[in-house]
């Protein structure tokens, strides 16, 4: 697959899929984003995410629901599809909790609907947008795309896995060729308000106290977003057959370093209030990249000291 391809992406209004679309249509793709703009948060930011492409010839804006049926055969129709990017998914961890239903009825029903509507109208080429949340409390480190997933310890975690069990039924029975890419803790300009860098650089810039959950050992694999959409488009270009990658950073950096380092990309000394370990929470995330660097050339190139200066800068200039 080369440039000038007309690729569906379902969540392009979000932080990741707008990144993704602008990266697209500067490679001379024509992009159609499927989004529902719905209240997980302020609906206005992402109708801010797709502002700037709503008169670009090769852009198209559907409003609906993955899991319409009849809009996913109408979109479908009128687009004739070279590949699918999924990014449209209820996110979260603690919030799955709180809603498990919901994020079942979205994350599964949702994707087993687009996964069906590329049956019906002969798209093959898909990329399933997954999550390092799948590997739940995996003390082997770091993680490999080998290592079992069996025992997700969060509804959303269960929820993606079985997005990944549905894409490989369809890849059997019906030949479509799926990457299922799963990210580890994206951040970066745009990235989602209640997001952990975004909020902690909020309160720390407005002098707020910093909820730090558990004792600030926790530790996490932050991935720039520009380095998850690199990694999506080499997916892209070489989806056959199916495969699962890791996308992450391949580093890993202690919950209290973090906000050591936040405030000081910040000039500022975070104050911050400790609380109890959340539900959920896994203690540790770390991709093993090795195979999304041999098959997709996957090269991740910002760390997180420039990546939490960008932030920063976005921040300042966007508040």
């Amino acid at each position: 697959m080369g440039a000038g391809r007309r690729i569906l992406v379902t969540g392009a209004a979000g932080f990741i899929g707008s990144r993704l679309t602008s990266t697209l249509l500067a490679g001379g793709d024509a992009v159609t984003c499927l989004d529902l703009f719905d209240d997980f948060y302020d609906p206005a930011v992402k109708r801010r995410n797709v502002a700037p492409f709503l008169a670009r010839e090769a852009y198209t804006l559907v409003e609906g629901d993955i899991r319409d049926e009849a809009l996913l055969d109408a979109t479908f129709s009128a687009g004739r599809f070279d590949a699918l990017v999924h990014l449209a998914a209820r996110a979260g961890v603690r919030p799955s909790i709180a809603q498990p239903m919901l994020y079942q009825d979205v994350n599964v029903r949702g994707t087993a609907a687009v996964l069906e509507a590329c049956r019906r109208h002969g798209v093959r080429r898909v990329i399933f947008g997954s999550s390092s949340s799948v590997y739940g409390d995996n003390p082997k480190v770091p993680f490999s795309e080998e290592d079992p997933v069996e025992r997700p310890i969060s509804p959303y975690a269960a929820t993606k896995r079985a997005g990944e069990l549905l894409a490989f039924t369809y890849h059997h029975l019906y030949q479509l060729d799926v990457f299922c890419l799963r990210f580890f803790t994206v951040y970066g300009p745009g990235q989602r308000p209640e997001m952990a860098i975004h909020r902690f650089v909020r309160e720390i810039d407005a002098g707020l106290p910093v909820q730090m959950f558990g004792d600030g050992g926790t530790r996490r694999d932050y991935t720039y977003v520009d380095d998850i959409v690199q990694g999506i488009c080499g997916a892209l270009d070489r989806v056959q057959g199916y495969r699962i990658f890791n996308l992450g950073e391949s580093r890993t950096i202690e919950l209290a370093s973090l906000i050591e380092a936040i405030g000081k990309a910040l000039g500022k000394t975070p104050r911050i209030e400790r609380q109890p370990e959340q539900p959920g929470d896994v203690p540790v995330t770390y991709a093993d990249i090795r195979r999304a660097r041999a098959e997709l050339d996957y090269r991740p190139q910002v760390d997180l000291p420039e990546g939490l200066a960008r932030f920063v800068d976005w921040y300042r200039r966007c508040r």
